[in-house]
């Protein structure tokens, strides 16, 4: 099984978000070396820190003009939904879908954190948006329509339909 260590690569130079990264990373180590006894707590505990971690970039999302539905905040919703539905099949018994599922995160979360996480935490220092507080410090600096991308590269809307497929095949390799 691939494991997923922190490392500067990782790393996008925003404390709030780097922190709550790194504590998924370690969540996710845990889960790849749980026995079988301790698997499905482990896993719970790293849904639930997830259902945080996602629930936070979603709303700094909002704060600073992404569109409700856009293709980043897309993804969080699927994988978060996957991940409990894994928690499910684990407590009936079924852990090889949970460790599965985390060697998947694994290179799901690298990409994701150096694609749509790397493009959301410019786009936040771009605004100087202070996580803590809630405040954008450059209000000028918000786009004028809200943003359907994922905050970089694939922000147009016509790439919208794109990246919802890449969610779809993110979600079937889960």
């Amino acid at each position: 099984m691939a494991t997923l260590e922190w490392s500067d690569e990782l790393a996008l130079d925003m404390a709030a978000m780097d922190d709550t990264h790194q504590e998924f990373v370690d969540l996710l180590a845990v889960v790849e070396g749980a026995p079988d006894a301790e698997l499905p707590a482990a896993w719970r505990a790293l849904v639930e820190h997830t259902d945080g971690h996602f629930g936070q970039e979603d709303r700094w999302m909002v704060s600073t003009g992404f569109a409700p539905d856009n293709c980043h905040s897309l993804q969080h919703r699927v994988v978060l939904q996957i991940m409990r539905e894994g928690a499910e099949r684990g407590a009936q018994g079924e852990l090889h879908v949970i460790r599965g599922m985390a060697a998947e995160l694994v290179t799901w979360f690298t990409h994701h954190a150096q694609t749509m996480d790397a493009a959301l935490a410019k786009h936040l220092q771009d605004v100087n948006f202070d996580p803590a507080s809630g405040v954008v410090y450059l209000p000028q600096s918000l786009p004028q329509a809200p943003i359907h991308g994922c905050g970089g590269a694939c922000s147009t809307g016509d790439d919208h339909v794109e990246q919802q497929t890449r969610t779809e095949q993110v979600a079937s390799s889960l």
